[in-house]
């Protein structure tokens, strides 16, 4: 199994590249396929709002209306959310956050693609983001039926599908990401909302960076929340080998996954305040 990441000491990292066939073939086609579309909805994480999105999409999409949706809305710190909603809105870029899963949002999302592809009007629109960001789920949202499948990770839609809802058609696209990831900080992320393959990266590598940065944004005192490092998780969690070993490779998937279903609060990695500190 390949161990991408590099060490919690490191800070140095071995670039990931998962750019398989599929991702390479979507890049190429994107090309003629915007011939045809009127819009285009980038999904991208609401916990990872910077890094869950690919720039090389949005270069593609050019100058065509663009509606950005910040999906999982609800396992995301909502005052963060509002933060990079103004900080789009600043820019004037249309950015709308949604849980689909729930329905929260998605009336707004449905007005905001009507005033972007002209309410009423037969018009086409595509759907592009990172693997795992929640494209599926948003067009499922926005048709009221599972017409999209779905899954909780990277990679299962990897053909372009239509769907029609009302008088718009909508294209589904395969996740894509960079050809390499290059950034410790980045890597961790990406594989923490699973928008990486489990053989590419090492769980507990993720565990480790996640805590440490956790760690180092959040002050101590009241309304810092109790979230376990890995040591503390396994013990709690009962996660032994031989009734003496603390089996922390296992562990630290279950902390993976406990993370990805909010079990630990919602939560959001990057905000925009640190963005504009850095530019």
């Amino acid at each position: 199994m390949s161990r991408a990441l590099s060490t919690p000491q490191r800070d140095a990292a071995q670039a990931i590249g998962w750019y398989p066939g599929h991702m390479a073939a979507a890049m190429r086609r994107l090309a003629d396929d915007m011939r045809v579309i009127d819009a285009v909805l980038e999904i991208a994480d609401a916990r990872v709002p910077l890094t869950g999105t690919n720039p090389a999409l949005a270069r593609v999409a050019g100058s065509r209306p663009h509606l950005l949706v910040l999906s999982r809305a609800q396992l995301a710190d909502q005052a963060l959310t509002k933060a990079w909603l103004a900080f789009y809105a600043a820019r004037h870029v249309q950015a709308v956050a949604v849980d689909a899963k729930s329905g929260a949002g998605v009336a707004h999302l449905r007005a905001a693609l009507q005033t972007l592809t002209g309410d009423g009007k037969p018009a086409r629109a595509i759907v592009l983001g990172i693997p795992n960001a929640g494209k599926s789920t948003a067009i499922n949202a926005l048709a009221g039926r599972n017409v999209a499948r779905t899954e909780d990770r990277a990679g299962v839609t990897r053909a372009r599908q239509w769907f029609r809802v009302g008088s718009l058609e909508i294209m589904d696209t395969a996740g894509v990401l960079p050809p390499k990831i290059d950034d410790a900080e980045h890597q961790w992320k990406l594989a923490l909302v699973g928008a990486l393959p489990r053989a590419r990266f090492d769980p507990e590598d993720v565990v480790a960076r996640f805590c440490r940065w956790y760690a180092q944004t959040h002050d101590e005192g009241a309304t810092k929340r109790a979230v376990p490092d890995l040591a503390t998780f396994t013990q709690s969690r009962g996660f032994m080998r031989r009734g003496t070993i603390p089996d922390v490779h296992n562990a630290a998937w279950a902390y993976l996954r406990d993370w990805g279903d909010g079990k630990l609060g919602p939560m959001t990695l990057e905000s925009p305040a640190a963005l504009e500190a850095t530019s």
